[in-house]
Parts: C-alpha cells; structure tokens; sequence
C-alpha cells in the first residue's frame, strides 16, 4: 500500500481533481446515452495517465483495470434497478454466462501479459467499430429475426466477454448491438448487459490487480493495475452525475448525441492510433 503515499500532495491533488472531472464527465455521458461509464473511463484516464507522465508501459494497463473495477458497483446498482422492472433476462444469462466467463479468463491472460500498446490498438480498434454503429447504422436494422443456435451464441459471448475485459468496458457497449442486431428487445438487452458486465467487471478487475503487482512506473495509489484513488473517485461521482445526464437527453435530439458521442469516441481512437504510430 506504500503506493497510495508515493507522490507528493501537489502531485495527488491534481490527480484527484482529473478524476472527478473524469468520474463526472463519464457520469453525464452514460446517462445521456445509456453506454457503459467503461467506454469513456477508459480513453480519459488514459489521457490523464499520458498527461501526467505515467509510463507507457503500464498507462492503459491501468485504465483498463480502474475502469472494470468501476464496472462492478455500478453494474450491481444498475442490475437492481432493472431486475425491478423485469427487464434482466435470466435464461439467456444462463446460457452466455459460462461463455462470457471464458472470454473474460483469455482476455484477461492476454491482457495482463501483452504489452500497453496492444492493449491500445485494441480499444481503438473497436472504439472506431462503435462509433461507425453508432453514426451509420439504421434504426430498426436487424441481422436477422432471432438469435443463432447455441455454439453461435457462445461464440459470441466468448469474444464479447474477452475484448470487453481487454477494453476495460462493460457488457452494454458490445452486447446491445449484438443482441439488437438479432431484432432482440433493446429493454432486455441494456437490463441483461448490466449482468453481463458483473461478469466481465469482478473476474477482470482481479485479474488485472493480480497481473500488475509488483509492476513498476505505476501512478500513484495504483495497486496492480488498479488505480484505488480513482476507483474511489470516479464511482460516487458516475452514480450521481448519471441522473444528470438523463434529464439532459430528454432535451437534446437524441439522434445529434450518438452522432457527438460517435465523434468522440472517432477522436479518441485516432488520437491513440497517432500516440501508437509516433
């Protein structure tokens, strides 16, 4: 724990400030859009660690793991709330649990192995994915009517479990446009990704703790690759900035906010290709 004291306080003030700002700013943005706090955790501290020197080795290893270790009292909140309005889908966790699980396991074997820059190419890689869906895609497009046979479902809950956990999200960012691709209900879908990501977040988070210790060049209050500061931070303040964001989305065009969202999350991922190419 000597980590927690090993800047000093000009030093650690101006980290927790960056993750309030981060924890707030992840906050407005889920509650405006209904995505995962993971999708913009992630690139913001990953700029914050960049900003404040932190090895390039380690940066978005520890995103990442802040970011899961985030996903898991938010997800426990949101599990709840829609467990209430009979909006979680329980056959259908059993079924993508297990497989989510494994995803979870390899990705999180991968990622604590492979080197920043993967882990990197890999968010921005999907991020520039998410970001096409969301700006070009057709409301009401479908794949097809109806769900694959199990091994597909498998092995879409395996690879959506295991680039989740390299990514640091939860399951809404990738499970609700798979699933509503297969003219899915989207109100079980973004009620059942709650429970996918408790999933991805518990077994991820420790995953990523366990790798990282005894890492070096880690930032400040950072165990593993577990930022602690940050988790105490950015949760609380995701909780209450989320109902925020809310309120705000039922007076903007819903449509204009997936289409900033889209570009911010194109910004994000080009900038960190440019950071991977230079």
């Amino acid at each position: 724990m000597d980590a927690l004291f090993a800047a000093d306080a000009g030093t650690l003030v101006a980290l927790v400030a960056a993750l309030l700002a981060t924890g707030v700013v992840a906050g407005v943005l889920a509650g405006l859009l209904g995505v995962g706090g993971g999708i913009v955790i992630v690139p913001m501290l990953y700029h914050l660690f960049t900003l404040i020197g932190v090895d390039e080795g380690v940066r978005m290893h520890v995103a990442v793991g802040t970011s899961l270790a985030t996903i898991i009292p938010t997800s426990i909140s949101s599990i709840r709330a829609h467990w209430k309005r009979g909006s979680v889908d329980v056959d259908l966790l059993k079924r993508w649990g297990p497989w989510v699980f494994v995803g979870v396991v390899i990705g999180t074997v991968i990622g604590g192995t492979v080197g920043g820059a993967a882990l990197t190419g890999v968010f921005a890689a999907v991020a520039l994915l998410v970001s096409a869906n969301m700006a070009f895609r057709k409301e009401g497009w479908t794949l097809r009517e109806g769900l694959p046979a199990l091994p597909g479902q498998a092995a879409m809950a395996t690879v959506i479990g295991g680039i989740s956990v390299m990514m640091g999200i939860g399951g809404g960012t990738l499970s609700v446009p798979t699933l509503s691709a297969f003219a899915y209900p989207i109100r079980r879908a973004v009620g059942t990704a709650a429970a996918i990501g408790l999933i991805i977040g518990v077994p991820g988070a420790i995953g990523f703790l366990v790798s990282g210790l005894g890492a070096e060049g880690l930032p400040p209050g950072t165990v593993g690759y577990v930022n602690l500061i940050g988790f105490a931070v950015i949760v609380p303040c995701t909780v209450l900035a989320a109902p925020l964001g809310a309120r705000i989305a039922h007076t903007i065009n819903p449509r204009m906010l997936r289409a900033a969202f889209a570009l911010f999350l194109f910004a994000t991922a080009a900038r960190m290709i440019y950071g991977l190419a230079t």
